[in-house]
């Protein structure tokens, strides 16, 4: 395994254990999905993302709170994009 695939399974492992189930399976769910396909720029962005506190990136990726300029990036877009898809899969059921 090289250094890349060893930072992005340490990365899905973080995604996952956020500390609440809504914001861990937003998290978790986009790391499983994207990552892969994620140049290092990218997987920086998760990773500061994964820094922060979980509230406040539940709610940027919600749209609750506006995202701050130096978290509103790609993999901000893709998070909220997933949220939008989760929350319309939730409203049909």
């Amino acid at each position: 395994m090289d250094a890349r695939e060893i930072r992005i399974k340490q990365l899905r492992f973080r995604a996952w254990r956020r500390g609440f189930r809504e914001h861990d399976f937003l998290m978790g769910t986009f790391a499983d999905q994207k990552l892969d396909g994620l140049d290092s720029k990218g997987l920086d962005a998760f990773e500061d993302l994964l820094e922060q506190a979980d509230w406040d990136v539940y709610y940027w990726i919600t749209s609750q709170r506006p995202v701050p300029p130096e978290f509103d990036s790609p993999v901000m877009e893709g998070l909220k994009a997933l949220s939008f898809t989760v929350e319309t899969i939730q409203r049909a059921v």
